[in-house]
């Protein structure tokens, strides 16, 4: 690459960074091809792009996003996952497809700005989805309200069952 080559590369690949708060550190070393390739076509499916780059372009192009958390895990081969928005759906794929064929190897994440370990990308992996999540927090809120109706509806029903019983007891 020359330079014009490697400024273009740099400047592509900040804008990228700076569409996706949300990034995975791979180690793809002892991935075929095939392996390599199946892992991209998963990870498209889930909306997610992955990335093989020359460290100091990546690191290049971090610091210009103001991202330094990454440095030291940008050394030997490195594909970089970027997750978008959804940080759970990459990690869903990469933990799935490290557990059916043992790589790639995750080194660290970036998660809305933080950095993540293997283990807590792993953990979150396995979140259940963004809509699973929002209809436990619907249920949990609306628990409460539904236990008050009830409360309510057995002081009524015990009310109508003490008039019931007076109106029998003077006819």
């Amino acid at each position: 690459m020359n330079k014009t080559e490697r400024q273009e590369t740099v400047q592509s690949l900040t804008e990228q960074f700076k569409a996706s708060p949300n990034m995975y550190v791979t180690d793809f070393t002892g991935l075929s091809v095939l392996r390599m390739t199946d892992l991209r076509r998963r990870l498209k499916a889930a909306g997610v792009s992955y990335i093989v780059v020359k460290n100091t372009l990546a690191q290049r192009a971090l610091a210009a996003n103001s991202v330094t958390a990454l440095d030291d895990h940008l050394a030997g081969p490195t594909g970089l996952v970027l997750a978008g928005k959804d940080p759970v759906a990459a990690a869903r794929v990469l933990t799935d497809f490290a557990r059916e064929f043992e790589k790639p190897g995750i080194k660290i994440g970036l998660v809305d700005g933080r950095p993540v370990t293997a283990d807590q990308v792993k953990r979150l992996a396995s979140l259940p989805p963004r809509e699973v999540l929002l209809a436990q927090l619907a249920g949990t809120i609306q628990a409460p309200v539904a236990q008050l109706a009830g409360v309510l509806n057995g002081v009524l029903y015990q009310m109508v069952g003490a008039l019931e019983a007076l109106r029998a007891q003077r006819s």
